[in-house]
């Protein structure tokens, strides 16, 4: 089930998106302020569902809009290109080499069309390779064209089995498109660089690799490093998407990116809206490129929380995976359905189960104030043996 359809089955309403305290909380010069103790309500509840960034926007992002507003009965077009440009300067590449996304889904929706066409039109089979559980908008994307989809089940450790994927690859006579989230979604493990360049820099060219890098903000890990430097170094067979909606907290706004070489980006292109960017989101991302405390601090945040929840997962001995990313995927006692239906019950938000990993949850990491509300929930339910 995928994030539209899950908002509308869980009887959420505009009431409970609250915004209040979202440039408060940006501007709060340490994480380690005191906040006045929160209790989720219906009111207010916790939506720990989504891998939103709680807490809100830049402030300077939050200006830029105000200040695009008079004139916004003109087209995006000239905030668009200076988008494109500054993403390519903070990467040393050129225009050329970046493609806008409503949101980094458009990218991969884009992308994957584009090769499948071009297979077509080729008259050559093509097949996706998935991990499995991973974020699952390149097989929905790749779906409606019946082409085959190969999940590979993850390690016990919850990594990607590289091996059965290259097997996967190297059985098929035909093109291949590889999908690799890292950090993955739903776990938040990384996949060491050195693993990813060997493999990219040693397939075939009839193997196309989507690197989807959405958490990448969040990593502290030194066996990650972006995929842009294969493109940097040329590579063509990879497209590597990137979004404001985690660390830069857009989510609302919509906007995303893929970096690749200029002759893959151009087919992108095709399969993409002209218009698929607003003067909101556009002035949105370009203040928060530019704003580096803020993105410090939203990284800051987002390592209190993740303390916070992992010290309470060790107390109550319930095992997680170590995390990269804005959220944590940990085990729960029981049914994760029952667990996710008592949640609510108490305002709380939880992710969903992700099979082939049953029994594991994924949390997405709020304000260390939120988090600090969903331990307190947490530490009752163990009380009640719920958990």
């Amino acid at each position: 089930m995928d994030r539209r359809t899950l908002l509308k089955s869980s009887g959420l309403l505009l009431g409970g998106l609250t915004f209040g305290g979202l440039v408060s909380r940006a501007q709060a010069k340490s994480i380690e302020i005191v906040s006045p103790k929160m209790t989720p309500s219906e009111q207010q509840p916790l939506l720990l569902n989504f891998n939103e960034n709680s807490l809100g926007m830049s402030p300077k992002a939050h200006q830029a809009i105000i200040d695009a507003l008079p004139t916004a009965f003109r087209y995006p077009d000239a905030a668009r290109e200076q988008l494109i440009n500054d993403i390519a300067a903070e990467y040393q590449l050129k225009p050329e080499n970046v493609s806008l996304g409503n949101g980094s889904s458009e990218t991969i929706q884009a992308v994957i069309q584009a090769v499948i066409r071009q297979a077509e039109q080729d008259r050559t089979p093509i097949q996706l390779v998935v991990p499995d559980p991973t974020f699952n908008y390149a097989e929905l994307y790749a779906k409606p064209f019946g082409i085959p989809i190969e999940k590979v089940v993850l390690t016990p450790e919850m990594t990607f089995d590289l091996p059965a994927m290259k097997q996967k690859v190297a059985s098929f006579n035909g093109r291949s498109i590889v999908y690799l989230c890292n950090p993955n979604n739903p776990t938040a493990t990384i996949t060491p660089a050195n693993l990813i360049d060997a493999w990219v820099k040693s397939a075939s060219p009839d193997t196309l690799f989507i690197i989807d890098e959405a958490y990448a903000e969040f990593v502290s890990d030194p066996a990650f490093r972006s995929a842009i430097e294969l493109v940097q170094a040329g590579h063509k067979n990879l497209l590597v998407t990137r979004t404001f909606s985690k660390i830069f907290a857009l989510a609302g706004l919509r906007v995303g990116y893929g970096i690749a070489h200029p002759a893959l980006i151009a087919q992108v292109e095709n399969f993409v809206s002209l218009d698929n960017t607003n003067t909101a989101g556009a002035v949105a991302a370009l203040a928060s490129l530019q704003d580096k405390p803020f993105v410090h601090y939203s990284r800051q945040s987002t390592d209190h929380a993740r303390r916070i929840v992992t010290e309470t997962l060790d107390q109550l001995k319930l095992a997680y995976v170590p995390s990269q990313a804005n959220f944590v995927f940990h085990q729960v006692t029981g049914d994760v359905k029952t667990y996710q239906n008592r949640m609510k019950q108490y305002h709380v938000f939880v992710g969903r189960e992700f099979p082939p990993a049953v029994g594991w949850n994924r949390l997405t990491l709020g304000t260390p104030e939120e988090m600090t509300a969903f331990v307190t929930v947490l530490k009752m339910f163990r009380s009640k043996g719920w958990v």
